[in-house]
């Protein structure tokens, strides 16, 4: 049976689509059967950086591994409750055909609150959340007295999340692992890094979240969007060449795989 991981927050410039193809592409390598699939049907980033990645492969003449992508639209139905019943609808039938071909299935959300990327969350066995290391990505997860990092109100993503994996336990018996992984961290020690890790770890106790090291700040990560490449492809094609930062970003992969403790899954 397939493991479906969800990579979701409600803000955009988190990371999201960047973890989530670096995630496919080191499964693929594993040799696993990886299905994607893009809920953002407004911007529908991973959709571009699968096809660019198509398109790279066939302009340079080399083999490039690949998921099997899928893309679901939104419901053009005016009611909002046919339309929703649409979009459960077409999203379970997807679901059932992709989990019968797969080993993972890595779903990409919008960074907004639709009934789409709700009904992905509540059919999880993993959500990873990847956020900046700042108080604007921290209050989605809780609102954090400035006086009191102990004082702790649920932010509007937590809540959310929340209530997806109750509704799994309750259809499925089964837990969700919830995973916060924090990029963009700063290199060097400062108040305000200490800060956020104090309440990011008082947030972890109160909504039973792992924490987990995530990407630096990078301009490679950018560089690797236009071709649809990623650091696994580093050596295959000059566009990727092997140096100190793509040595360092690389490891950054493997920690990162590590800690997500897929099933069956080893380090890359």
């Amino acid at each position: 049976m397939a493991h479906i991981i969800v990579s979701g927050n409600e803000k955009g410039g988190s990371g999201k689509t960047t973890s989530a193809v670096h995630l496919i592409i080191s499964l693929l390598k594993l040799g696993f059967k990886v299905t994607s699939l893009d809920l953002d049907y407004r911007q529908q980033s991973l959709t571009t950086y699968i096809n660019n990645r198509k398109k790279f492969a066939i302009n340079e003449g080399i083999e490039l591994q690949l998921p099997n992508h899928n893309i679901l639209e939104k419901s053009k139905e005016k009611n909002e409750q046919q339309a929703f019943a649409e979009e459960e609808e077409n999203f379970l039938n997807l679901l059932f055909k992709i989990k019968q071909e797969s080993d993972f299935i890595v779903i990409d959300t919008p960074g907004s609150d639709t009934f789409l990327s709700r009904l992905a969350h509540s059919y999880a066995d993993t959500i990873m959340t990847p956020i900046n290391d700042s108080f604007i990505d921290v209050d989605l997860l809780g609102k954090i007295d400035s006086g009191d990092l102990e004082k702790i109100k649920p932010g509007i993503y937590s809540a959310m999340v929340w209530e997806q994996k109750l509704k799994k336990v309750a259809r499925e018996k089964k837990q969700t692992d919830w995973i916060i992984m924090r990029n963009r961290t700063a290199s060097t020690d400062n108040i305000n890094k200490r800060h956020i890790e104090e309440a990011i770890n008082n947030l972890s106790k109160k909504f039973g979240f792992r924490i987990i090291p995530g990407f630096g700040e990078r301009v490679i990560f950018k560089e690797l969007f236009l071709h649809g490449l990623t650091l696994n492809d580093a050596g295959s094609t000059p566009k990727v060449r092997l140096n100190t930062s793509i040595v360092a970003a690389r490891q950054e992969l493997r920690d990162f795989l590590k800690a997500l403790a897929l099933p069956n899954v080893a380090s890359i």
